[in-house]
């Protein structure tokens, strides 16, 4: 079954490679989607795909890459809307 996550984190997770190593997951499991910057310190996430998928990034949004520190994820699940062809920094 195909699902939607809209994504916010919080933290120190700017300037870490956040959206980068985000591009990275969101390839490895085949997803679509995008990552963007937030004038106010966070950083949105938007994936679709498989369920399975989408939870594990989600999961990795938990945690980060290394140098991030995350203290704060946002969760709203959504249906599949099947809108995007890639993954994509926004």
């Amino acid at each position: 079954m195909k699902t939607r996550a809209h994504v916010l984190i919080e933290g120190r997770v700017q300037g870490v490679f956040f959206r980068s190593e985000t591009l990275s997951v969101a390839r490895q499991y085949h997803l679509t989607g995008w990552v963007r910057n937030l004038p106010d310190g966070r950083v949105e996430a938007l994936f679709e795909g498989a369920e399975e998928d989408v939870e594990r990034a989600v999961q990795w949004c938990h945690k980060g890459p290394p140098h991030a520190i995350v203290r704060n994820v946002q969760v709203t699940r959504e249906p599949y809307q099947g809108e995007f062809e890639t993954f994509s920094i926004s």
